[in-house]
C-alpha cells in the first residue's frame, strides 16, 4: 500500500516552507523568475518548454531586458535605502542583504553590473549616493535631491551666509576702530609700550622694602582757649571808639560815703 499525499501532510508543508526562503543564486531563472532547491531541479526548469520560449524573446532583443532589469534593480535598492536609513551613513553591503532578503528581487547577475562595489561607484558618479570607501568596504550615503529638501538646504545656506557676512562686518568695523585709534596715537605723539617679559636675577635674594613713613598730623591754626580772649579784644577795641558796649558807672550814693 503506497503512502497517500495530500497538502497538510509533513513532506508538502517542508516544501512550502523551503520554498518561502532564499536558496542558493545559480539556481535562480530570472528570465522566468523561478527559483529551483538543487541543481536537478534547476537542470529540469532550462530543459522546460516554457523556459525555451521564454529564451527564445531574451535572444530577439537581449538589451531591453539588461536594461529593464538593471532600471528596476537600481529603483528597488535606493527605494529601500531612503525608506530605511534616510540619509544617515550606512555599510553598502547590509542594504544589499536587506534587498535580497526578498525572494522576488531582481537578481545583480541580470543587470549591467557585476559587483556590489561596481554598483555603488556607479551610484556615486550619477551623484544619488555619497561613497566613503574603508577597509571593510564601501560606506554609502543617500542624498535628498527632493525640491523640498532643496529649498531646506537652500534656506540653512542662505541663514550661513548671512551670519558670514555679519561676522565679516563686524570684523571689518573693529578693524577700522583699532586703526583709528592707532592714527590719533601716534597724532599725540603717544609710543606704544610693548610688554617685556619679567627677568630676575635668581642667585640674588628677594628683598622688599617695607618701610613706612610717619602719617603727618594736621596744624592747628587757633586753640579754643584763645577764642574768647581775641573776642574780649574786639570788643574793647569797639568800646573805646563809641560803638560797643559802654563801661558802666558806679552808684551816688557810693561816691558819696567815698569822699566823707
Amino acid at each position: 500500500m503506497g503512502k497517500s499525499g495530500g497538502f497538510l501532510t509533513p513532506k508538502a508543508i517542508a516544501n512550502r516552507i523551503k520554498s518561502k526562503g532564499l536558496l542558493k543564486l545559480k539556481f535562480y531563472c530570472q528570465v522566468c523568475e523561478k527559483q529551483c532547491r538543487d541543481e536537478n531541479g534547476f537542470k529540469c526548469h532550462t530543459m522546460s518548454e516554457s523556459h525555451q520560449r521564454q529564451m527564445l524573446l531574451v535572444a530577439d532583443n537581449p538589451g531591453r531586458y539588461v536594461h529593464n532589469y538593471t532600471a528596476q534593480f537600481k529603483q528597488d535598492f535606493v527605494k529601500l535605502l531612503s525608506r530605511a536609513h534616510g540619509t544617515k551613513r550606512v555599510f553598502a553591503n547590509s542594504v544589499y542583504q536587506e534587498y535580497i532578503a526578498d525572494r522576488e528581487h531582481i537578481h545583480m547577475n541580470a543587470t549591467r553590473w557585476n559587483s556590489l562595489s561596481e554598483f555603488v561607484r556607479s551610484l556615486g558618479r550619477e551623484g544619488i549616493v555619497h561613497v566613503e570607501e574603508s577597509e571593510r568596504g564601501y560606506y554609502i550615503t543617500w542624498i535628498d535631491n527632493s525640491p523640498k529638501a532643496l529649498a531646506k538646504q537652500a534656506a540653512i545656506q542662505k541663514m550661513e551666509r548671512s551670519q558670514r557676512d555679519a561676522e565679516e562686518r563686524d570684523q571689518e568695523l573693529l578693524q577700522q576702530q583699532v586703526e583709528r585709534a592707532a592714527k590719533e596715537a601716534e597724532e599725540r605723539g603717544v609710543t606704544e609700550q610693548q610688554a617685556s617679559e619679567l627677568k630676575r636675577d635668581e642667585q640674588k635674594p628677594l628683598k622688599l622694602n617695607m618701610s613706612i613713613k610717619p602719617m603727618a598730623l594736621p596744624s592747628i591754626t587757633s586753640t579754643p582757649s584763645s577764642a574768647p580772649k581775641n573776642k574780649m579784644k574786639m570788643l574793647m577795641k569797639s568800646g573805646g571808639s563809641g560803638g560797643g558796649i559802654k563801661k558802666p558807672s558806679p552808684p551816688k550814693n557810693m561816691l558819696a560815703a567815698h569822699g566823707k
